[in-house]
């Protein structure tokens, strides 16, 4: 639909798709990481990271596709709150492990 978009928005339109991806795997190895090695109450801190990982990697095909929508349509970019979810989510969880760790 639309007309073909410059072929350099479309491929940072996919690199930012597979950023996307990467911070989902950052997230899901940073879970795991935790809860390995974290104390008994970094749990919580390991269950936001691993809820995190699953949020960001959910929203990234859906947010390319409007991306690539919009971009076909002439229309702005959408915005969406992935981002600010994700960066508070990843602030509880190292102030969680930050808690325990010095307890």
């Amino acid at each position: 639909m639309g007309t073909e978009p410059d072929p350099r928005f479309t491929l940072a339109n996919e690199r930012t798709f597979l950023a996307w991806l990467r911070t989902a795997l950052g997230l899901m190895v940073a879970a795991a990481a935790v809860k390995a090695f974290g104390a008994d109450g970094a749990q919580w801190a390991a269950v936001v990271l691993a809820v995190l990982a699953v949020g960001v990697a959910v929203e990234a095909f859906p947010r390319w596709s409007r991306n690539e929508r919009a971009l076909r349509l002439q229309l702005p970019l959408p915005s969406t709150p992935v981002a600010l979810v994700a960066a508070a989510g990843v602030v509880v969880a190292g102030v969680t492990v930050a808690v325990v760790v010095l307890i």
